[in-house]
């Protein structure tokens, strides 16, 4: 077999007079260009490591300091105030060092000590200066004079040419809000849901929590915040991700869908090779820290921790919590198709395979008729179902011999792909082509991913994409920065021949995917069947609908001087109410990231005002003052986002309060009620064209269809959407079948809501197999 010939590095043979010894030039070739490419990897590095270390200055910067330095003393000038003659009489040795010897070096000495003083001032400056949000609290089109002099001195001190890392040491800390504050945009916030009784009791256990409870809770959060670089996040990924023991699948992962109404190729082996190859040259910039920090406004950076674990990373099962392990270099990738595991690795000779090379490996997996092994057609179901039996079964089945070797080839790879026998995609002729696309990444067959790894790549046979990602690590704006990234590669890059292969001469001679081995005992595979029936369970449970609305997107919300943002959480209120009846506590998350490790904050989108504007909507008799209210809630809105972005929110200082709570055994009903109140409202917005690579105004059709998640409430929704352009607003609803509440919504097919507004009216449609919300625009004056 020529892999088997490959395989061989060098032979020999004992003769009498002596060993022969044959070796393989192409194996010592290899050899070579990896040990090169290794170290040229190392080089860069510690290159970037030390222009990351020392920014916002840089290394030539040194050089300038030193040589000015020595210039002031052959003038005679001692800008040291005596510091260098200090230097000079205590150098060690300085008896066997000529008196110019030891001139230069005390200089050098003083000149280095005031260099990485000067970058210390620099970056503390500068963190001060971004510890200002005065401007995100702007209107929008208005800046003052005082937010554009601060504009122009986070210019000044952010230096040039910044890399991923360069401003993770000038980013502030979150800051921890006063309780009194937490307390009252609290109690603001459930007024609207509550009734009058309901509210005072829920008033006085507030009032008894601030006046007994708080403030020693509060000394110990204040003293985390300044230990700690962020004093939400570790115990957010900890208690909220790691600790929970139910399946991780629709419950915590979410997906991201491929471009919209484009398909490059429908070869599934030439997209996935594409696809594969702009990943590792995402990584490898990303290992070398030469991607560029995201920057609000083109000037404040975002924090870039959570970049770190996109690759080589997997949440590893516990008994009471898991851990995520992150590993560096991992050079192999694990596929799954039809029930089988193979490894295939992603370098030959120092470099990446090619798209061409990955194409030929993969087709050959495709081209495998060989049967899966047993109880291998189902394993991957162990992470899906509950967290203790996949934990115990680790430790019982898979810490030994061949299984732990394969497991470990799982765990160890740069990501999971797999290579899907059903096609998915967006189809305009048929209405339900969204709803199984997103099923089919969110949760597939519930044995067909591994829902531990940081994230499952998801090739279809029509040449579709997609991604499933576990969400302990970061959150879902960092596998979309990824994401677009390769989206842009595969498309305007790399690109495919005219029968749809991968650019590229076909390399045959690569090793074949190797298959793992896996010896699954009659217990083993009771435990698989558990956890498959108990995902298989929640899969069945989940109804999903895309829809996309095209009629006019945040370009005309914009002309209207609303936010696009709160204009869609008020429609959300508008046919959540109309749909159920009720107001309910609404979940919609923000970002944080312009602090130190920063994640999500939650901003309560269930106001006062947008439960007024709502009311006045529900009116039969129309009144001028819709729009007035309309106005005034949408202000709300974006208003509690920017509090939330600023690090003023309300739940997570409230969490890291009952934490602490937890620790110190003191009981509070109050952080208790409030930490067991249902989301039946979840909602998010994912972010699109974070690096704008792509001009969709010139190429309109490489849009991205976004992603979702799965409904955090068991008689609620979740809905994630995404303002794609000027144009074009998805939306991905999810609920349970299980529930009698979105059945009835299921059931209200097509009814429209019209909303008079100065723009016209948009529409909310309570239907289309269940619950979904979209805009109409019909021109009615109001």
């Amino acid at each position: 077999m020529a892999e088997a010939h490959q395989a061989v590095g060098f032979q020999f043979t004992v003769r009498p007079d002596g060993v022969d010894v044959k070796l393989s030039q192409e194996v010592i070739k290899n050899i070579y260009l990896s040990g090169v490419t290794a170290w040229e990897k190392r080089a860069i590095q510690f290159k970037n490591g030390i222009l990351t270390g020392v920014y916002p200055a840089s290394p030539s910067s040194w050089l300038i300091v030193v040589i000015t330095m020595m210039s002031s003393l052959y003038i005679c000038i001692d800008p040291s105030l005596g510091m260098i003659d200090t230097i000079k009489d205590n150098l060690p040795h300085r008896d066997y060092i000529s008196v110019q010897t030891r001139a230069v070096l005390s200089a050098i000495l003083f000149a280095t000590g005031l260099w990485l003083f000067l970058i210390y001032l620099l970056r503390y400056t500068l963190k001060a200066l971004l510890s200002y949000h005065g401007w995100i609290f702007e209107s929008h089109g208005k800046m003052s004079t005082s937010t554009k002099v601060w504009l122009s001195l986070v210019k000044m001190f952010s230096g040039r040419r910044p890399l991923l890392y360069s401003f993770q040491a000038s980013l502030p800390r979150l800051p921890v809000p006063s309780v009194d504050d937490t307390i009252h945009r609290y109690l603001e916030s459930v007024r609207p849901l509550l009734d009058s009784e309901q509210y005072n009791q829920m008033e006085i256990l507030a009032t008894d929590f601030k006046n007994s409870k708080a403030a020693q809770l509060q000394r110990y959060l204040i003293l985390k915040s300044w230990w700690g670089t962020n004093y939400v996040s570790d115990w957010w990924e900890e208690y909220i991700y790691l600790r929970g023991r139910s399946p991780i699948m629709v419950n915590s992962n979410f997906y991201i869908m491929d471009l919209l109404y484009l398909t490059p190729t429908h070869r599934q082996a030439a997209r996935a090779g594409n696809v594969v190859h702009a990943m590792l040259k995402y990584r490898r910039k990303l290992e070398r820290g030469e991607l560029a920090p995201l920057r609000a406004l083109g000037t404040v950076p975002m924090c870039s921790t959570q970049m770190e674990r996109i690759f080589n990373t997997t949440r590893i099962p516990g008994i009471e919590t898991d851990t995520v392990q992150h590993l560096t270099d991992r050079k192999h990738l694990v596929v799954y198709h039809k029930g089988r595991f193979f490894q295939v690795w992603l370098y030959t000779g120092g470099r990446h395979l090619l798209p061409s090379e990955l194409e030929t490996q993969f087709q050959r997996i495709l081209n495998d008729t060989s049967e899966p092994q047993l109880a291998e057609l189902k394993l991957a179901a162990l992470t899906a179902g509950n967290r203790v039996p996949w934990a115990r079964a680790r430790v019982k089945y898979f810490s030994q011999g061949g299984n732990k070797v394969s497991l470990d080839a799982i765990e160890s790879a740069a990501f999971f792909l797999t290579l899907d026998d059903e096609p998915q995609g967006y189809d305009p002729a048929n209405t339900k082509s969204l709803d199984s696309y997103a099923k089919s990444l969110l949760h597939g067959k519930c044995y067909d991913r591994w829902f531990d790894k940081s994230f499952t790549l998801i090739s279809y046979p029509n040449g579709k994409m997609g991604v499933n990602a576990e969400h302990s690590w970061a959150d879902a704006p960092i596998v979309g920065h990824m994401w677009e990234y390769v989206l842009a590669t595969d498309c305007f890059h790399l690109g495919y021949t005219e029968e749809g292969h991968c650019k590229g001469d076909v390399n045959k001679g690569l090793p074949h995917p190797t298959r793992l081995q896996w010896q699954i005992p009659k217990e083993c595979q009771d435990v698989i069947e558990t956890s498959y029936l108990s995902a298989k369970q929640i899969a069945d449970d989940v109804d999903f609908h895309g829809y996309l609305f095209t009629e006019f997107g945040k370009g005309l919300i914009k002309k209207c001087r609303s936010s696009p943002d709160a204009f869609i959480q008020l429609a959300l209120q508008l046919a959540q109410f109309r749909d159920q009846g009720v107001f309910c506590l609404t979940y919609e998350s923000s970002m944080t990231r312009m602090f130190r490790d920063g994640r999500t904050e939650t901003v309560r989108s269930c106001t006062s005002e947008a439960v007024a504007f709502v009311r006045a909507m529900e009116d039969l008799v129309f009144t001028p003052d819709r729009l007035a209210l309309f106005r005034k809630a949408a202000d709300k809105h974006q208003h509690m986002y920017r509090l939330a972005m600023t690090g003023s929110g309300i739940d997570r200082h409230l969490f890291c309060l009952y934490i602490v709570s937890k620790y110190l055994g003191v009981d509070s009903p109050f952080l208790k009620k409030v930490l067991s109140e249902p989301w039946k409202l979840s909602t998010s917005q994912t972010p699109q064209q974070q690096l704008n690579l792509v001009d969709i105004n010139k190429f309109p059709k490489y849009v991205g269809a976004g992603g979702g998640f799965g409904p955090v409430a068991d008689d609620g929704y979740g809905v994630s959407y995404i303002i794609v352009g000027e144009n074009l607003i998805t939306f991905h609803i999810s609920s349970k079948f299980s529930s009698p509440d979105t059945v009835r919504a299921r059931r209200a097919m097509h009814r429209f809501m019209c909303i008079p507004l100065h723009l016209g009216s948009f529409c909310f449609s309570s239907g289309s197999h269940y619950m979904s919300w979209s805009f109409h625009s019909v021109r009615l004056k109001a």
